[in-house]
């Protein structure tokens, strides 16, 4: 018997929107066209001599050239830093409310073929995780969940939001894409701003790592910020899982699709997050391909100089001397009080769901706090204020 063809991974499915957007398109055509290895020292030290830093200047930053001066692109990513984010550290937590999936991603412990703990927490559950993380003194808080339409819908997730709003200033979401008028409806329940992993920008790759449910078709994932922005978003995050693919064209996508769009949105906040692929529940020869700490930093000081605006987020997925370390040069949020399991805040919630993946950096709010505090920085909770 012949195995059943898997769905067109660029071809979209029932009820997807699709955009009239060319950013795909170029963001791909970009990638494709970007040969690393053509940069010199010479390219890197004429990119970092410049005021306002060009596609090209990013390609050099991102080049296996730019090594050797990334002391140098670090001190210049701090200047920049300081010059637009001050001292200011933002600190937030994530809470995972459900696991269930329906995708079959091969390198997430959370995929539908992976025999975990699930769960999903009721409502009162909520309440009792986002109390205890209140209490701790955040302000910001980062919803999560597995994409499983049928176990966490839409008005499931908006409840969760109206929940958030009653004891966060600033409530984000991690969850499966949607359609313009979902994240419109989201948004009316209190969400502030988007994160998706695109994972990885090569389609091929991506096909071959992503073998069933709705996270399947690429160019629908690809969009997901653009069709949060249109629905009243404040804030879109990209990120590429680091490690998937190549990782210096994945990252150069990244920053080339974050840079697109806010040249197309001009009043979106834009944001990065850097995460590398971590060991997994029953898998844990997962590890992050070629990307070691000084590859990390050189992505991050190249999204520092070429996007001085954005926010940066350095994840828990990394070592605390690391993460310590990245706030002084580029970094302008750190998230504490990490876990990625399902209802392990609060000692109200008797069972838990199982962990996404391995964190290294456990430590609490508190110790957070006073690390940034000794670094000579701020602390911040919140630089909002709501009328």
């Amino acid at each position: 018997m012949s195995e059943k063809p898997r769905t067109n991974h660029m071809e979209y499915m029932e009820g997807m929107e699709v955009l009239d957007s060319d950013v795909m398109d170029r963001v791909i055509t970009a990638m494709n066209e970007y040969d690393y290895d053509q940069y010199t020292e010479a390219d890197v030290r004429r990119a970092l001599s410049h005021d306002m830093k060009s596609v090209e200047d990013f390609k050099a930053f991102l080049s296996p050239a730019a090594l050797p001066l990334l002391e140098e692109m670090a001190q210049a990513a701090q200047i920049e830093t300081r010059k637009h984010f001050g001292n200011s550290v933002y600190m937030f937590t994530p809470i995972y409310i459900a696991n269930y999936c329906e995708n079959y991603c091969i390198y997430c412990g959370f995929n539908c073929h992976n025999k975990i703990k699930r769960k999903i927490l009721s409502f009162e559950e909520i309440h009792e995780e986002m109390q205890t993380i209140a209490a701790t003194g955040l302000e910001e808080i980062l919803i999560l969940t597995g994409e499983s339409r049928k176990k966490s819908d839409v008005k499931y997730i908006g409840e969760a939001c109206k929940i958030a709003r009653k004891y966060f200033k600033l409530v984000g979401l991690e969850v499966y894409p949607m359609n313009s008028d979902e994240y419109a409806y989201l948004h009316q329940c209190g969400a502030d701003y988007v994160t998706v992993f695109q994972e990885t920008y090569n389609s091929d790759k991506y096909e071959k790592l992503h073998l069933a449910g709705h996270k399947r078709v690429f160019p629908y994932r690809f969009n997901a910020q653009e069709r949060a922005l249109k629905g009243g978003m404040r804030g879109v995050a990209f990120a590429a899982l680091l490690g998937l693919d190549d990782f210096r064209k994945d990252a150069f996508a990244t920053g080339m699709h974050a840079y697109l769009l806010q040249k197309k949105y001009p009043y979106a906040e834009i944001s990065f997050s850097c995460p590398r692929l971590r060991p997994i529940i029953n898998n844990d020869k997962i590890n992050p391909k070629d990307v070691h700490e000084p590859q990390l930093l050189q992505i991050i000081t190249a999204y520092r100089l070429f996007m001085p605006f954005a926010g940066i987020t350095i994840s828990s997925r990394e070592s605390a001397r690391f993460r310590d370390h990245v706030i002084q040069i580029a970094a302008t949020k750190i998230s504490a009080g990490v876990s990625t399991g399902v209802g392990s805040h609060s000692s109200e919630v008797e069972e838990q769901g199982d962990d996404q993946f391995e964190i290294d950096d456990n430590r609490d709010v508190d110790v957070i706090r006073q690390m940034i505090l000794d670094q000579g920085m701020q602390p911040v909770m919140n630089d909002y204020v709501f009328v």
